[in-house]
């Protein structure tokens, strides 16, 4: 395929902290079988330890090998079942309750390098330019790959105002980036910004489904009627998912009374069947979804509960394909399971989750695939599994099987479009540029741009602050400046104005400028209308 994208694409998304892995949800199980403790298999298994433990060659940790045994009988399952260490919960449970400091990333290790599948809104990483897809090599100059998950936390967390320097490898680039990264205060929010993007338009961006999302999910849609919104963009581009009950939550936020959301059913789980309730803020008005290839789990909920109710129009690129749900199990060591125990399905009645019969590594290579396929730049060559066909509420026809298709295609934006803005792009330069800029001006820019509105409409990028943001790229980089065409320039000009009010006045100064050229956010514009 020829040809770089702008946005960029990773075969990963199954993600190391447990809410962002999956839809998660109490559920009512059947009654359990028993397993007799004179079980043959487990009989062995206990002999084969006992005679490494007493002759193997060298010292070996017994612990570690039978952590390694219960890994690999969960990923034999299916993708998104998982294990985890005392150890490794505990960091996860510092993750969710906020009270951790590190570079912000969610990543995972695939033979033996971390990836990174996302940065954290607002975060650290996000803000010196690290990117999703990324591939940490380095770390303070030296080797990084054949990571474990607590090297990866020692590392990489810390006090905050500490810093680390980071190596990564890019797809589609064969430079080692690197990045400064000053350790900060991890934020926890799952809205990273409600606006209007127009008089009668708003936008949400969810960043994941957590424990506050219903809440601030409802706020922000009050916040946006009080300002007038009549329709709404809700962004899940991203989004990996968490938990099921957040998505019912924002679901309901959005259909009508007794609208079916989602069927949960399993071997050993009773089916349970959710449904919209009376009190929904936004249940007439235009609605538009917005996914792309990591909308994943709730995400997809979402999405599926809005098109199967013929509710508004899904927008982007084909969501990832995750339709099953994990129960996590406390072990006795305090090490725990998330066991993949149910499928849910989407009003229509279809499942949206990807086949795995090939193995973990397979499934997650099948993002790759898509582009060498061709389905990043044209719907034509997705291929839908015809025989998974249902209908929506107002018969339109749409497929199970394989995420959740848009009713319009936005396709990735190509870097060969805008070589010059890609190369400066791929280093801190606009990051670095704008933290100057803000660090050196901030009180003349208060002064002049009163808040983040302000900003966002009065402020400009001249092009002698276009050419000084050049002189960082020429330093980070030890090469002159690229040839801009007119684009290049316009989307070196975006950007930086973008970081520079991110600086300023957060993601309230962020998001409404890059929107103005965001292809899917202007599709769904034009859609609504």
């Amino acid at each position: 395929m020829d040809g770089k994208f702008r946005e960029i694409i990773t075969p990963i998304l199954y993600l190391l902290i447990a809410f962002l892995a999956g839809a998660s949800v109490a559920v009512n199980f059947l009654p359990s079988k028993k397993i007799s403790p004179a079980n043959p298999q487990l009989y062995k298994l206990n002999e084969v330890m006992n005679y490494i433990d007493k002759y193997y060659v060298d010292s070996v940790d017994v612990d570690s090998i039978y952590d390694n045994a219960i890994n690999a009988i969960l990923q034999g399952l299916d993708p998104h079942s998982s294990y985890s260490t005392p150890a490794q919960n505990k960091a996860m449970m510092e993750a969710l309750e906020g009270s951790f400091e590190g570079i912000g990333i969610q990543f995972n290790i695939m033979n033996d390098t971390v990836m990174v599948i996302s940065t954290i809104s607002g975060g650290p990483s996000e803000k010196a330019g690290v990117r999703a897809g990324d591939r940490i090599v380095t770390v303070d100059g030296k080797s990084f790959v054949g990571a474990s998950n607590e090297k990866v936390f020692k590392a990489l967390r810390g006090k905050k105002g500490t810093h680390v320097k980071v190596g990564v490898l890019r797809p589609g680039f064969d430079e080692v980036y690197t990045y400064d990264i000053k350790r900060d205060v991890i934020p926890t929010y799952t809205v990273d910004v409600a606006y209007m993007v127009d008089k009668k338009t708003g936008y949400i961006k969810l960043n994941e489904f957590g424990s506050t999302t219903a809440e601030e999910f409802a706020k922000a849609l009050q916040k946006l009627k009080g300002q007038g919104m009549q329709q709404l963009i809700v962004d899940l581009r991203g989004n990996a998912g968490g938990f099921l009950d957040a998505a019912i939550s924002v679901c309901d936020e959005l259909l009508a009374n007794k609208r079916k959301i989602v069927s949960v059913e399993g071997l050993n789980v009773r089916p349970e069947v959710y449904f919209a309730t009376r009190r929904g803020n936004f249940e007439t008005g235009k609605v538009a979804i917005l996914i792309d290839d990591f909308s994943a789990s709730a995400s997809e909920i979402v999405a599926g509960a809005v098109q199967d109710n013929d509710r508004g129009h899904v927008i982007g690129r084909r969501s990832f394909g995750k339709g099953l749900v994990q129960r996590q199990f406390n072990l006795n060591d305090e090490s725990t399971i998330r066991l993949t125990t149910a499928r849910y399905h989407t009003p229509s009645g279809r499942c949206i989750q990807r086949d795995y019969k090939e193995g973990t590594e397979a499934y997650y290579e099948e993002l790759y695939q898509r582009i060498i396929n061709g389905e990043m730049e044209s719907e034509d060559s997705i291929k839908l599994d015809k025989s998974k066909a249902y209908k929506t509420v107002g018969g339109r026809t749409v497929y199970g099987g394989g995420g959740i298709m848009p009713d319009y295609f936005v396709p990735l934006q190509r870097l060969d479009e805008t070589p010059g803005y890609s190369e400066v792009a791929n280093t801190a330069a606009l990051v670095q540029y704008a933290f100057h800029y803000v660090t050196q001006n901030k009180a003349d820019l208060k002064k002049k741009y009163a808040n983040a509105k302000a900003f966002v409409d009065n402020f400009q990028v001249s092009d002698a602050q276009l050419t000084e943001m050049l002189g960082y790229y020429k330093k980070l980089s030890g090469h002159n400046a690229p040839t801009l065409t007119a684009k290049d320039r316009k989307e070196l000009k975006i950007w930086t104005k973008a970081y520079i009010g991110r600086n300023l006045y957060g993601e309230e100064a962020f998001y409404p400028v890059i929107n103005t050229t965001d292809n899917t956010v202007q599709k769904a514009l034009e859609v609504m209308k």
